[in-house]
């Protein structure tokens, strides 16, 4: 049974939620996927860890379990975006749910999944990937579905309306999406985060468009003086340690030089 893609309007009741970046990219796997190798969908458990790690139009480049893409499925089944349907032989497979749970048209769904995949980008650069699963003949084509999205809060605009102009979609959580911006705003390509502890993801470099990891002069100083409170803390623990032995052995440290 293929996906049902309804046609948006104003109307249309808003079901999608924030997703952390294990969520998006799981989401954005399954939906490129569905489009890209339809024999292949819905996909096995392994096919989407395979997709989900795969090194090409992937930024950043993970590398997920089975176990941990089990979990991020649970979650994204608890929400409404995915289910499991039961495959040839009993196999268990994943479907998604995005164009009805976003709210999306199939050339929409292209330009939702490239930047659930990569993050933001170009309009030049948006076209051109989306373009991939959908045909996008012109620029011009693009920024219309680009303010669509937009007036339905599903794409956000990172930088003025132009030439370069860098947009994302707008499914992540408040605190990354502020992060974004910051990053954006101040020239540092700020690529979706993937942490262990998304909300603690903040303090960690970011990503870049050709994947260099960068961080800001105030986010090297916070962890430089980081460092310096965990290697005091380090002496700290050795000097005790120390102490204890001399105590131990009955050794008079104040009679060495």
């Amino acid at each position: 049974m293929s996906d049902i893609i309804p046609i948006p309007s104003a109307n249309t009741e808003v079901l999608w939620k924030p997703l952390t970046a294990k969520q998006r990219r799981v989401l954005g796997t399954l939906m490129e996927k569905s489009k890209t190798t339809p024999d292949a969908y819905p996909m096995t458990f392994a096919g989407l860890v395979t997709g989900c790690n795969q090194k090409s139009n992937r930024l950043p480049i993970t590398n997920y379990t089975v176990e941990q893409v089990e979990t991020i499925v649970d979650e994204l089944r608890s929400l409404g975006a995915v289910t499991i349907v039961q495959g040839s032989g009993r196999t268990t497979k994943v479907r998604h749910y995005a164009y009805n749970w976003i709210g999306l048209s199939k050339v929409e769904a292209a330009v939702m999944t490239e930047l659930l995949l990569r993050g933001e980008q170009t309009l030049g650069e948006l076209r051109t990937r989306a373009s991939r699963m959908e045909p996008i003949a012109e620029i011009d084509d693009l920024k219309k579905l680009v303010s669509d999205l937009a007036s339905r809060n599903l794409i956000v605009e990172l930088s003025p309306a132009g030439r370069g102009q860098v947009v994302s979609h707008n499914l992540y959580p408040e605190w990354e999406l502020e992060a974004l911006q910051k990053s954006v705003a101040s020239g540092i390509s700020g690529a979706a985060i993937d942490s262990d502890d998304d909300e603690g993801a903040q303090s960690k470099p970011t990503t870049g468009s050709l994947g260099v990891r960068t961080t800001s002069s105030s986010e090297s100083t916070a962890q430089l003086q980081d460092e310096i409170k965990r290697l005091k803390e380090v002496v700290e623990s050795l000097s005790q340690r120390v102490m204890n032995l001399e105590k131990e052995f009955g050794i008079d440290s104040s009679a060495n030089p």
